[in-house]
């Protein structure tokens, strides 16, 4: 039987899925790695154990497969950096991670001397510390590594691409356009790098991968990776475009969330580039070759919201409310509401549509009444009331009023979570059968490119509906209000860790 492997590189494991031509998911291994935070602010991953839990979750797999795969495909975190030293294959300084907030300053300064247009016209980004151009700059003039020959950069597929090409025998420098869209670096118009903004963070451009489209050959597998060498390499996404693609959300208006560490909602927009809109992300959702010319590009609306899963580990490692992420669910609904309790998971900062790198996480409406099971649900809630702040700002920019959401991701298994966020957008969310449509999403764009699937109705025909729940009409004046309580409570988050390490209690 035909298999193709995703490689689903995440911010807190590696994990490997083979897949069947009909989209179903066979063999699966995932494995664990480190979270670093050297000083408050900070995330770090090492590069090296990224690349080892990958080879282990792939020899896992590859040995309950009969034969070699079809194809790989690689999705993976994304704004997260990695330079590594191309003739050694070792990293050259921690990789850090798309959750860091250390060049927040910097981001301020640049926007202050009137670079934001530029960015926002060229990138369809912000200056945020979420990209990773400010964290490419950091690493060149604070972080020791020093621009030359044999250093690469990249997110974490070109660091997963040139290892399985064969590293410093030959490895391949590549990412896909999805990826490339998110460092601050890339033009989304001419889909090149744009040598404007590698001047003003001085990058130098021969640090940087060649950008491929996301479907298509960027090399074979070398000798002595697990799943055997010559196996094409043929599919590449950022982890929220191949959600959004796994989902089928071919159509423009088509749009969806993906509930894990952070929640990202994405709106398919068509092949034109929309204007940038104001608290939101214009991204590439991805590049497909068309067989008679160039490659055709999709763009996306996405609304980043930077914690929420998060939240339900932090219940879990740093409360110890819960000894499994599991028991959110139930114990949430072991309450009716909240209790009055409000939780604003601003743990580092807030993203769309507020952009606030200085909000900070806060809890409010606690009385002597409140247990363990009002701030889970708290927590529960907080995930459907950041995605409507996205839905909202995204339907008025883009002129679509979604009929309907699609979600996946680890937090969607909660039906609770699914009813309230129905509640608070007033449209039906629909989860798919299969909910690991990330790493579906970068196996369909893989097998495309090796003719496991012909064509996008292809995969739209495996799509398969597990629940679709419905808003309830009698929650409507209860969900409002729930609303209104938290943007109160996000407006007292904001600016809360001013630079320089004031404090304030936002207006």
């Amino acid at each position: 039987m035909t298999h193709v492997v995703a490689i689903d590189a995440g911010t807190t494991s590696v994990r490997s899925i083979a897949f069947d031509a009909h989209g179903h998911p066979g063999a699966v291994a995932a494995r664990e790695f480190t979270q670093h935070f050297p000083q408050p602010g900070w995330v770090e991953h090492d590069a090296t154990e990224i690349w080892e839990a990958t080879l282990a979750t792939l020899a896992d797999v590859a040995g309950a497969l009969d034969g070699a795969p079809a194809a790989i495909g690689i999705t993976n975190q994304r704004e997260t950096l990695v330079a590594w030293d191309t003739t050694t294959g070792r990293p050259l300084a921690p990789a850090i991670v798309w959750q860091d907030r250390r060049t927040a300053g910097r981001c301020d300064a640049l926007a202050a001397a009137g670079h934001l247009p530029l960015v926002r016209r060229t990138t369809g980004l912000v200056l945020d510390p979420y990209f990773t151009g400010t964290k490419a700059e950091w690493l060149f003039t604070e972080g020791g590594v020093t621009p030359g020959p044999g250093v690469a950069i990249g997110t974490i597929d070109s660091w997963l691409v040139w290892n399985l090409t064969g590293g410093p025998e030959g490895g391949v420098h590549a990412t896909d356009t999805t990826n490339a869209a998110r460092t601050l670096l890339f033009d989304i118009n001419s889909l090149t790098w744009s040598p404007e903004l590698l001047d003003l963070f001085g990058v130098p451009a021969d640090v940087l991968p060649r950008v491929h489209p996301s479907s298509g050959r960027m090399g074979v597998t070398a000798a002595g990776i697990p799943v055997g060498a010559g196996v094409p390499v043929s599919g590449v996404a950022g982890d929220q475009q191949a959600a959004l693609f796994g989902q089928g959300c071919f159509s423009p208006g088509d749009t969806k969330n993906t509930y894990g560490t952070g929640s990202f909602v994405l709106m398919n927009t068509g092949g034109q580039c929309p204007e940038p809109v104001e608290g939101l992300l214009t991204t590439v959702a991805w590049t497909l070759p068309t067989g008679s010319g160039a490659p055709e590009t999709t763009y996306a609306l996405e609304g980043a919201i930077f914690i929420t899963g998060a939240a339900v580990q932090w219940l879990r490692d740093g409360l110890g409310i819960i000894d499994d992420a599991a028991e959110a669910g139930p114990l949430a609904a072991s309450v009716p509401d909240s209790g009055g309790v409000v939780m604003v998971p601003a743990f580092t900062g807030l993203g769309s549509p507020h952009w606030d790198p200085y909000a900070r996480g806060a809890v409010f409406g606690i009385t002597r009444g409140t247990t363990a099971a009002h701030l889970t649900r708290a927590v529960v809630e907080s995930m459907a009331y950041a995605t409507r702040d996205v839905v909202e700002a995204m339907s008025g920019a883009s002129g679509h009023t979604i009929t309907s959401l699609r979600a996946d991701g680890g937090a969607s298994a909660m039906d609770l979570l699914l009813q309230i966020q129905a509640d608070q957008l007033g449209t039906e969310v629909r989860r798919p059968r299969v909910r690991e449509t990330t790493a579906l999403g970068a196996a369909y764009l893989a097998g495309l490119a090796e003719g496991v699937w012909g064509s996008l109705d292809d995969i739209t025909a495996n799509w398969e509906l597990d629940v679709a729940v419905a808003p309830d009409p009698a929650a409507a004046t209860g969900a409002d209000a729930g609303y209104a309580q938290w943007r109160r409570a996000v407006e007292r988050s904001g600016g809360w860790a001013l630079p320089g390490g004031e404090a304030t209690g936002g207006s």
